[in-house]
């Protein structure tokens, strides 16, 4: 405790001189949007506090319930890799959740409906998981934000004057929630198969006894748990940790788009090698533009395809006119962080529509560019999202001391849910470990693949997987009462969120 102590008090004085120096040369003529920007973080911060007890608490509940560790004990050690986790996480998952969120809101989140989309779908997510928390259920975080931001995007469409064009990205709606279904029938199934191949190959009987007392387990035992915990807390973090990550990146982008709405630590060697970059892609582009092609404003027609999803032949015109104005205006500054305030907002929507216009053109084949000629847009992508997809390394770590504080403080009662609860049993050594094994294996893939899972789903389907084959039973009342958490989650946060919304647009 001390030593998370000590590191609670180095962050946060790092945190507030980072935070500072950003702010120091922003002048405002008032106070409002700084304000505005402490209530937002502190929002945001509170998800991942919240998500830091409800979710962890999966990561402890095995080494609790075997005695492999003193439960404070435990709890700061999961902590402290909560924290690792997330300080080394790449981002992906983050972006991948903000793509779900309908593009105008993106666009425009310094305004009213932009604030009110992010109070929204963060108040919703806290409130439905203090909820099943007070019950002891697991229920997912990660599930209750997807939720949250479907229910923004409905209320959104249904409140906007562009029909059927201004809600959810349902095609990345669909791959997320094919993750959230899929993943917990995994951790059932290989925990299950898991502990069946530990009794195969390990004849220790130990291993699949029960704790008795307070005695902890035999040495290399203890050693196989602590380990399967450490993993778990590390995956959550790099995983379920980068949730919040990029809401928190549109609350400084909406706030104080000066500081954060472009990447000011890219070097002015690099926007050389951007300009050469955009100039390849121009070139391709110009390949496919067809003669009779006609355009208003490139931007509006550019974000009528994201919008849409209807690629017609002056969407690729109104693209290559987007990348070579983003090329002569970084050409004209020289730096990324040269550009002037009044046109920052402005140069980060450019690019982060061209982005998400790449992004759906070859998802969706848009076009029928060669490999060869994706290669080099693919280059111009990643060249273009370094500007605008980034972590500020305070932001992961006020994330990570949030979901580690929330862990230390919060983990009793998810706890006793998955390690008295699902099982008629107690916990063995084995069913613990082969349990944690499949949660930090499944996590650790959906993390390569900048896919969201819930490390709650995953966890409890492991744990109930071991008890079906070493058949202990399970407690039925437990696996009704957790899956109608699992199943009432989404609507229930889709109706808070869309309320919240609503109500937070009108009072705007």
């Amino acid at each position: 405790m001390a030593v998370f102590g000590l590191i609670l008090v180095l962050g946060l004085v790092y945190i507030g001189l980072q935070l500072g120096s950003d702010l120091s040369g922003i002048k405002s003529p008032n106070i409002y949007p700084f304000l505005l920007l402490g209530l937002a973080l502190l929002v945001a911060l509170g998800f991942e506090f919240v998500n830091g007890f409800h979710d962890t608490a999966n990561a402890v509940a095995t080494v609790i319930y075997t005695h492999s560790l003193e439960p404070h004990v435990a709890v700061v050690w999961s902590g402290m890799w909560n924290f690792i986790g997330v300080l080394i996480s790449t981002g992906g998952v983050a972006f991948s959740i903000i793509t779900l969120l309908p593009v105008e809101l993106i666009l425009q989140v310094g305004r009213g409906s932009g604030f009110a989309m992010v109070f929204a779908l963060l108040s919703a997510a806290i409130l439905w998981n203090l909820g099943t928390w007070y019950f002891g259920l697991p229920s997912s975080s990660t599930h209750t934000m997807v939720g949250s931001i479907i229910g923004v995007g409905i209320a959104n469409q249904l409140l906007s004057v562009k029909s059927g064009t201004s809600g959810v990205d349902w095609g990345q709606a669909l791959n997320v929630g094919k993750t959230l279904l899929i993943s917990p029938l995994v951790g059932f199934v290989v925990a299950a198969l898991l502990l069946l191949l530990m009794k195969a190959v390990i004849p220790d009987k130990r291993l699949y006894q029960a704790p008795e007392g307070t005695e902890p387990p035999p040495f290399w035992i203890r050693c196989l748990l602590i380990l399967t915990c450490t993993g778990v807390s590390f995956s959550h973090g790099s995983n379920d940790g980068q949730k919040g990550m990029g809401l928190i990146m549109l609350i400084l982008i909406g706030t104080v788009p000066t500081a954060y709405a472009l990447n000011h630590a890219i070097p002015p060697s690099q926007v050389q090698t951007f300009i050469a970059v955009s100039d390849r892609a121009n070139a391709t582009l110009s390949k496919y533009v067809s003669p009779d092609a006609v355009i208003g404003d490139p931007a509006d027609e550019v974000t009528a395809y994201i919008r849409t999803r209807e690629f017609k032949d002056s969407t690729t015109l109104a693209l290559r006119e987007m990348v070579d104005g983003v090329s002569n205006e970084l050409g004209y500054w020289k730096s990324v962080a040269s550009v002037p305030p009044d046109r920052v907002p402005n140069l980060r929507n450019d690019m982060y529509v061209i982005s998400e216009a790449l992004r759906l053109m070859k998802k969706s084949d848009a076009g029928h560019l060669p490999a060869a000629d994706w290669e080099v847009l693919d280059n111009y992508k990643k060249q273009i999202d370094a500007s605008t997809k980034f972590i500020p390394l305070w932001v992961k770590v006020a994330v990570a001391l949030a979901l580690g504080m929330g862990t230390m403080i919060g983990w009793k009662r998810i706890v006793v849910t998955v390690g008295e609860k699902i099982g008629k049993d107690h916990l063995t050594y084995a069913q613990g470990a082969a349990a944690e094994i499949t949660a930090m294996a499944t996590i650790s893939a959906a993390d390569m693949f900048n896919l969201p899972v819930s490390t709650t789903h995953v966890l409890s389907s492991g744990v109930a997987g071991t008890m079906a084959a070493n058949h202990s039973g399970l407690q039925w009342g437990t696996v009704r009462s957790l899956a109608l958490a699992w199943v009432l989650t989404l609507p229930a946060s889709i109706l808070i969120a869309g309320v919240l919304y609503w109500a937070f647009r009108s009072i705007g």
